[in-house]
This record gives structure tokens, sequence and C-alpha cells, in this order.
């Protein structure tokens, strides 16, 4: 029987490059150094190449409470989508979160708690990074803030009321509450806005902190546990696979189910799974999109990382996976990307739906739609592949992770019953023009700053940090 992991298991010491180097938004005396404003463990496991981390007692008691999380064959599935291959099923669907988010949110407000923050304050999509972090607040204590996508929150009124039973304040983005929502910023772009309000309005409110639950390296590390447990389970069922598939927003719940595995065949030498990214078409970054410096958010304030993005103030159009409607890809994802480390492929809303009914129907469970787009990739990846992107076909086995349930999601799959959906293509000439003056990486190198590194002060804190979050271990 498999147990909770111990430790986290990181990616970086097996990077083929060091992660180019985050960038200021402006010219200084800073030299363009990165300010951050974390807990010095949360810095520390976004830089150092240290393979394992500790989890903290307390995070790995929170997780005993949902983990080990289940993984099964999905014989049933297999069959009904043609098949050739074993598909391997890991659900992160069963905690109060109903996803995979709350593995990070409860280690990033233990340490933030540690650290003095009383309050935290993000922005969601789709609901489910905000309902983790209300209950990783509710847990250690903290205020919560969250700013959810307002079309979004309209759809899914009850994420809201789980929010709200939890403690949290909900607020609908766009707000009357900040300047980044009155000025009309990022109008088309509506997750990078809410993050945007959550920056905006955590940076004046005394003891309160911003939180981002996808694109950081530390969140991805906190994902870990998912590829770490389903290693040891595929072991246990004697399962082999050589593809490894996520749905990617950000990428976190694909860098934990899939990042484990690039770094155990790195260091027994032995040839990796192919580690296959599904992301929306209508976001389709990692696919149609471009390596450059871009903003992570609609402040303007906060630094450039380098990433693959379809531009930060693209258009992107309507759908109902919220949580894959972002941008740009984890700066972590998109350099593993660069280097050929991680394949791609973009899936339509409809096909997504159309393999979250499949799966429900085959398998007795209903994912999200965002788990969608990674069941259809993985039936691609299972059957004859093809589709938009380089994801190849398996030979031997495949796993997917089911990063969420989709029980407040019947909206979208009562519309795709009654063939109300349909999918909207992104637009090529949106796309090249949002992405027309950003910096990409191949063009420019960044010699003021090692890769990777964010300055800290002499006191022991990230330069530009509060007091109080110096020392965190």
């Amino acid at each position: 029987m498999s147990e909770v992991p111990r430790r986290w298991r990181s990616v970086l010491p097996h990077l083929k490059q060091p992660l180019p180097a985050d960038r200021t938004q402006h010219s200084g005396a800073d030299g363009g150094i990165v300010q951050a404003n974390l807990p010095m463990e949360l810095v520390r496991q976004s830089v150092r190449p240290r393979e394992y981390w500790d989890i903290p007692e307390e995070v790995a008691d929170a997780y005993r409470r949902f983990r080990p999380t289940p993984l099964w064959r999905a014989r049933a599935f297999e069959k009904a989508v043609g098949a050739r291959v074993p598909v391997w099923v890991k659900y992160e669907g069963g905690n109060i979160s109903g996803s995979h988010k709350l593995n990070t949110a409860l280690a990033q407000a233990y340490y933030y708690h540690r650290a003095g923050v009383e309050e935290l304050v993000t922005g969601t999509g789709a609901g489910q990074w905000g309902t983790a972090l209300a209950a990783a607040c509710a847990r250690f204590g903290m205020r919560c803030t969250v700013f959810m996508v307002g079309t979004s929150l309209e759809r899914k009124p009850y994420r809201g009321v789980l929010m709200r039973m939890l403690g949290a304040r909900v607020i609908s983005s766009p707000s009357p509450l900040t300047e980044v929502a009155r000025s009309g910023r990022s109008a088309g772009n509506s997750l990078s806005l809410a993050i945007g309000e959550a920056v905006e309005y955590a940076a004046r409110t005394s003891g309160a902190a911003f939180c981002i639950g996808s694109g950081e390296t530390y969140s991805i590390l906190h994902q870990s546990v998912i590829g770490l447990e389903a290693i040891d389970q595929l072991a246990e069922e004697g399962g082999e696979v050589d593809a490894v598939v996520g749905c990617v927003g950000a990428g976190s719940n694909f860098g934990g189910i899939a990042l484990p595995f690039h770094a155990a065949a790195a260091a027994e030498g032995t040839e990796a799974p192919a580690l296959i990214a599904a992301e929306s078409s209508t976001t389709p970054k990692l696919t149609r999109g471009v390596y450059a410096y871009d903003r992570t958010d609609a402040t303007g304030t906060s630094p450039l990382e380098a990433m693959y993005t379809v531009g930060s103030d693209y258009g992107i159009p309507d759908s109902h996976s919220a949580g894959l409607r972002y941008h740009g890809a984890a700066k972590l994802v998109s350099a593993m990307r660069h280097a050929g480390q991680v394949r791609a492929t973009a899936v339509d809303q409809v096909a997504a739906l159309a393999a979250g009914r499949a799966f429900t129907t085959a398998e007795m469970t209903l994912p999200a739609p965002e788990s969608g787009h990674a069941l259809a990739a993985a039936a691609r990846a299972a059957g004859d592949g093809g589709g938009d992107g380089d994801a190849p076909r398996a030979r031997t086995g495949v796993l997917v992770c089911v990063s969420g349930h989709g029980y407040l999601d019947l909206g979208a799959y009562q519309q795709f019953l009654d063939g109300e959906l349909a999918d909207r293509a992104p637009d090529p000439a949106a796309i090249a023009d949002a992405v027309a003056g950003l910096a990409r990486i191949d063009a420019a190198a960044d010699a003021e700053t090692a890769p990777g590194r964010i300055t800290v002060t002499a006191g022991g804190r990230p330069a530009g940090a509060p007091a109080g979050l110096e020392g965190t271990r």
C-alpha cells in the first residue's frame, strides 16, 4: 500500500539549462534584479537545485486527510475510446477543493503563516484554486480574499458559496475595488485581470500577501506528491507507461504528475516517458505561442517571466475551462518545452467535454472540463494519436491526471448535451499582434542576472519583502 510522500521532489537538478532569470519591467538602480515578496523557504524551493525537500509535519498531517489519492486502470474508458494500450488514471478530485490545488495551498499557507502573514489574497478562474486557498487559510487560522473571474462566478455560484463557507471573502472580477480593473487593462484576459486585482489589493492591505496557485516553481514542487505517489502505485500494480498526460493552465497539475517521472528517469539514467501537456485550443500557448518574456498579470508591475505565451494582452475566447484560460505556461514547464523535454497538444472544449462524458459513463467518475482536455489527449495517445501539437502515440501505457471533479461544472455539461457548445478558434493575427513586442528568449540573453536568481537582502529576506517574511523554513 503506497503512503503519502515524506518529501517533495524537484526537477531543477535535471534541467538541460538553468531557468532564465526574471526581469523587472523598468530600468533603474536595481539592474533588473527580481524583487520578491515570498517566505524564504518558497524562494529557496524556487531557485536551489536541490532534489528533495522535506514536507513539514503540519502539511503532511493535512495531506493525510485525502492522500494518497486513487490510481486505477481505466479499462472501461479504454474500451470506450478504442485504446491500444492501458490507460491509468490518477484522481485528484476527492478533497474539499475538488482538485489538486489543495496540495500547494496547504504548503503555501503554512509558510506564510509562519512568516506572520495574516491574510492571503489571490485570483482564481474556475474557482478550484480559490477554494483550495480558502480551505488552507481556514486550516491555519488566516483570512482569505479571492478575486474570481466574474463570468465563471456567474456560471458556478456554488464555488463562491463554498469559499464563503470556508471563511473567505469572494469578489467578482472585474471589481470596483482596484485601479487595474477600473483602467480596463486586459479586458479580454479575465484570469490575468483577477490575478492583477489580487496583486494590487494585497499590496495596499496591511498584513496581507498575494499568493499564486499554479505557475510558480515552488507550487509545481508541492504538486510532485501526485507523481511520486503514482510512481509507487504503478509499481505496486505492475503497470508500465511511456506517456504521462496532464492539462495545462499554467502547469501545476501537469508538472505534479509528469516531472517526477522525468526526475526519476534522469537520476536512474533511463529514458523518461513522453510528458504530454494538454492545453485548451482557445489558449494555445505551448502549441502556437512564442517563448518570450511576458507579464504574469494585468498590473504591469510584476516581473517579466520567460514563458510560452500567446501574449498577456490577447483576448482569449470564452470557454467553460476557466482554469486553462491563462495566456502563459509556467516558466519551468516552458523551459522544458523549449528544451524538448515536454510535448504539447491542443484540445477543443467540445472534444474535452465529450471525453469527460465518456469517462463519466465508463468509470463512474465525473471530471472537470479542464481534466476533460487531459482525458482527450490521453485517448489520442492511447489510440491513434494525432491532433494539434507533437504528442506521440504510447507504446506501453498512458498515465493521465484527472485533476478535479466536475460537480460544479454541470452547467457546461448541460450545454454540451443540448448541443449548444461551439468552439471558437483562436485568431492567428490577434496572437501575432499580442506577442509582437515581446522579447524572445533566443534573441535576448540576460547577462545581468544569474539564471533564476532572486536577490536577498543582508537581513535574510528577499529584496522588497515586508519584515516578517525573513527566516521562514
